[in-house]
């Protein structure tokens, strides 16, 4: 972890607090960086990484010099930077953060509210793009839309809604109506909107926001997207857009809801075409969104050829939706395979709903946690959520252990796998568990080093 992590981290006690004025403030301090770059700007409940990935991998196989901003990252603070296709450099980081970090310093001098550390981080990020001159920034909403920080530009060429779902209620309302107002605060006056919400309520609130704003609104949650086949390796999807064809397209990014969410990026990339704000080629999108790879997102690890003599996928189901899109890619990829699954959940999160979803892939767990001091669920108290659910037969889960660490869960998985008694293992819940179970699964045995990773680096968003 750079200086520079750890600097933004002394702003964390600022919390995650929603607003334009400091962010607003501070970037005019730096001379406005963020000003006259194209973007493409991406909120929702879910999917919204994943379409910003579908986006920018897309335009980069025609050419063009994408940056690329997202949040929260799965191993390494870099990945929340990009520039065509390469997470930014520890010295770029310590470079425009200690710009930034400077002009937070002379706020809190000056007596004005400190900067969070999302808005730090976020202006360092406009201080790198305007240094890298991209042709376009893809730009991942953290929380919300209307008071996030990202939301300080001005026009982009497109805002994209990928859903409206349950997450952080405590924050963005308690109905998918009010959650709906607070992501729709992204849409400007005048610049397209790309909608796949499918809750009634929550897209008539999207609609009359484009009405009121007087912006074209693509709703394209009806739009049909067909899978045509799917495997551990990845699908392919076929659809159709405004009479434009887009069939036959492979990707390595799995499930039906990537299906949606491809079908998303490529509405929005069609909308881009059509009002001429991007040239494309078909073979060279196709291209592109073929290497498109989300980290962490039912990433196959391990096939059976491998050490582990059976399939291990890491997914980041850490709210109700995503659990049940998890649910559904496991029935259509791994049909009828036993599967013991390793899970650990942070606090506030819907763990009985995720769990419901969860008993329905398999009976047999390993109930773990993150490694987020204050944050992380402790593995006991996981446990007995797990022994209080049931599955669609009312049958009891099986606990075969409790690991109060992440190194500890990946060792008892392994054993088990050795058993041959599963088809495949699945580490799930929590990103900051996936994260760390990644960084194992790839190599890294130095268990501080997690420790020192997971505290305080700015992924406030699982």
């Amino acid at each position: 972890m750079t200086k520079a992590v750890d600097k933004f981290h002394e702003f964390d006690r600022f919390g995650s607090v929603l607003g334009m004025e400091r962010i607003s403030e501070l970037l005019k301090r730096l001379g406005d960086p963020h000003k006259g770059m194209n973007y493409i700007h991406v909120a929702g409940t879910n999917g919204k990484g994943s379409v910003c990935k579908f986006i920018e991998s897309g335009l980069q196989g025609c050419g063009y010099k994408v940056g690329l901003y997202i949040s929260p990252y799965i191993e390494k603070f870099n990945e929340r930077i990009q520039f065509d296709g390469s997470q930014i450099t520890d010295e770029e980081l310590e470079l425009y953060g200690d710009q930034a970090l400077a002009k937070a310093a002379e706020m809190v001098a000056d007596g004005l509210d400190s900067p969070t550390e999302f808005e730090v981080v976020m202006a360092t990020a406009f201080l790198f793009f305007k240094a890298k001159n991209p042709d376009y920034v893809v730009l991942e909403v953290g929380m919300g839309g209307i008071g996030d920080a990202t939301n300080v530009i001005e026009k982009p060429l497109a805002s994209v809604i990928t859903s409206i779902g349950f997450d952080h209620m405590h924050v963005l309302g308690d109905t998918l109506a009010e959650i709906a107002v607070n992501k729709a605060g992204i849409i400007k006056a005048g610049c397209p909107v790309i909608s796949n919400v499918k809750d009634h309520d929550a897209a008539a609130v999207i609609a009359r926001k484009a009405y009121e704003a007087g912006s074209r609104l693509y709703d394209v949650s009806k739009i049909r997207c067909s899978t045509d086949w799917i495997s551990p390796e990845g699908m392919q999807v076929s659809c159709e857009l405004w009479h434009t064809d887009y069939s036959e397209i492979k990707t390595k990014m799995i499930g039906r809801h990537q299906a949606e969410n491809l079908k998303t990026a490529l509405a929005t990339i069609e909308v881009l075409r059509q009002n001429r704000d991007v040239s494309i080629e078909r073979s060279a999108l196709y291209a592109g969104i073929g290497e498109a790879l989300w980290p962490g997102r039912f990433e196959v690890m391990r096939t059976p050829d491998s050490d582990w003599k059976t399939y291990v996928v890491i997914d980041g189901a850490h709210n109700d939706p995503g659990a049940e899109a998890l649910q559904q890619t496991m029935a259509d990829v791994f049909p009828d395979k036993k599967t013991l699954i390793v899970a650990g959940m942070v606090e506030k999160k819907e763990t009985d709903k995720v769990l419901t979803h969860f008993a329905g892939i398999g009976q047999d767990f390993i109930a773990t946690q993150p490694d987020y001091e204050g944050r992380a669920m402790d593995a006991e108290t996981f446990a007995e959520h797990i022994r209080q659910t049931r599955d669609e037969e009312g049958r009891a889960l099986n606990i075969l252990d409790v690991c109060g660490n992440p190194p500890e869960a990946v060792e008892a998985a392994r054993r088990a796998a050795a058993t041959g008694d599963y088809d495949v293992v699945l580490f799930t819940g929590s990103l900051y568990l996936i994260g760390e179970i990644r960084s194992i699964l790839n190599g890294r045995t130095d268990y501080d080093y997690y420790r020192t990773l997971m505290y305080g680096d700015g992924r406030k968003n699982d």
